[in-house]
């Protein structure tokens, strides 16, 4: 996985990073895929995909988010904000949602053009300490777009040991991965180490008009922490 953030650190609107309330511009499909492959080719190992996840699979990984009250929802790996559009039409008024993106490039074009994220520059590994400086210390959901096939052990295990903490014994996690991807020994192993720390693993059908072809895991009831193989 990519280091922290270093010199490159996109510029921030105001103190405590959050989206500058600007009017909401388009959204123009080629823009966001440019963007997407110019990060794809900066990152191959954080990245991980050729293009934005299809509206099946946003809307499949956006499934866990509450449409009533006043839920906080965290995005890892937001991209170009394909998911982030599924889960901002469940979310209800007065909820948080709140966006963790490594690159910084993707960072800026999220904050131009979905005004209403809060979109948090860094790395998931450190996903409590990030959200704790935006006054967050329990989510009920976060939804992943994380390649994890890319990561080896302890970053999976380490980023998992952030999720299970912040969602507790009521939220969920939801992630994805690519069925080309599933013979490698990491996709395996994420699997089962899923299969190990949840109560309840749903695993999805294959979504054949993503690309590449893809499905969801559907994650609640972390039952033991994690820990690096």
């Amino acid at each position: 996985m990519a280091a922290d953030p270093g010199p490159d650190e996109p510029s921030l609107s105001d103190p405590v990073g959050r989206a500058p309330i600007l009017q909401c511009r388009q959204m123009d499909p080629r823009a966001a895929r440019r963007t997407f492959l110019a990060a794809a080719m900066r990152r191959p190992t954080t990245v991980g995909a050729v293009a934005p996840s299809s509206a099946r699979l946003a809307g499949v990984l956006a499934s866990v988010v509450p449409s009533e009250g006043s839920p906080i929802i965290v995005e890892l790996g937001p991209g170009t904000g394909s998911v982030s559009a599924a889960i901002d039409r469940r979310l209800p008024v007065g909820a948080r949602h709140l966006a963790i993106e490594l690159d910084a490039d993707m960072v800026e074009y999220l904050r131009r053009t979905r005004p209403t994220l809060e979109v948090v520059w860094g790395d998931a590994r450190h996903l409590s300490g990030l959200l704790a400086e935006h006054g967050v210390t329990r989510v009920d959901a976060v939804v992943s777009g994380l390649p994890w096939a890319l990561f080896d052990a302890p970053t999976q295990a380490a980023i998992l040991r952030e999720v299970t903490r912040l969602i507790g014994p009521t939220g969920a996690f939801t992630t994805f991965a690519y069925l080309h991807g599933m013979p490698l020994t990491s996709a395996r192993r994420f699997r089962h180490t899923l299969r190990e720390i949840f109560d309840e693993v749903v695993v999805g059908t294959t979504i054949w008009r993503n690309l590449p072809p893809a499905f969801g895991y559907i994650c609640r009831r972390p039952a033991r922490v994690p820990v690096s193989g």
